[in-house]
């Protein structure tokens, strides 16, 4: 639990600072979310593993929580796991946190709950994440030579970039104007923003895996104390019909 908490707050520590950098300077793009959609959570989740999992790790999620989203153990172990990982382990990442801090200048946050953590005015957390991951840009005044609209001066590179492409931002002053295409990525706009889309899905459900059946309970609930009143309602009429 403890862990847990110091995870949290280190979490929410980089969120503050991305605000206090003017993350909130351009407009959060709608995440489409749908946590039902197990397709997309498994593609999200192959994503997941295959670009953020080497530097960030989801310390809270067990690998073998992914048959919630129809993925078999067989298929975890072929697909998702890497040599030394067991399916009951938790989604730790290979990086020493050490290098990760000279490299980054500081260690890449746990991401197990970034998608509830990360909301704010300007849209839920998978809105943020959605909109950090399509706006890289390539800048070589930085370190990494990466740069982003949502978190302005972000340590973190562009690791979707062949994907993407490299793209240089235009900006007229202080204002973004536009994009200008260095080289192109192996996607498409249409077919990037889709597989973004569905890592940030992903990462949606993995901030609370039982949501979906939270919901459906929470409709069941609504729908029994509905008829229930109607219940009460009858049965008081039917006590006090022969009261004056």
């Amino acid at each position: 639990m403890k862990k847990f908490i110091l995870s949290l707050i280190a979490t929410l520590g980089i969120v503050t600072g991305a605000q206090a950098a003017g993350g909130s300077a351009v407009a959060w793009d709608k995440a489409p979310v749908d946590v039902s959609n197990q397709a997309s959570l498994q593609n999200g989740a192959k994503l997941f593993v295959n670009y953020c999992l080497s530097c960030h790790s989801a310390a809270f999620m067990r690998f073998n929580r992914l048959q919630d989203i129809g993925l078999s153990e067989q298929e975890i172990k072929d697909n998702l796991l890497f040599t030394t990982d067991k399916i009951g382990e938790t989604m730790i990442s290979a990086i020493d946190p050490k290098q990760a801090k000279s490299w980054f200048g500081a260690n890449p946050p746990d991401l197990t709950v970034i998608a509830r953590s990360r909301a704010g005015s300007g849209g839920s957390g998978a809105d943020y994440l959605y909109t950090f991951l399509r706006t890289f840009y390539r800048d070589e005044t930085k370190g990494t030579g990466w740069n982003n609209l949502a978190f302005p001066n972000v340590g973190m590179p562009h690791v979707m970039w062949e994907l993407q492409g490299q793209r240089r931002a235009v900006f007229e002053g202080d204002h973004f104007k536009g994009w200008e295409q260095i080289t192109p990525g192996t996607l498409s706009e249409q077919e990037y923003d889709q597989q973004v889309g569905d890592l940030v899905n992903y990462l949606q459900w993995m901030g609370e895996p039982a949501q979906a059946a939270r919901k459906n309970i929470g409709i069941g609930v609504l729908i029994f104390l509905g008829i229930f009143i109607v219940i009460a309602w009858k049965l008081n009429a039917a006590f006090w019909k022969d009261v004056k």
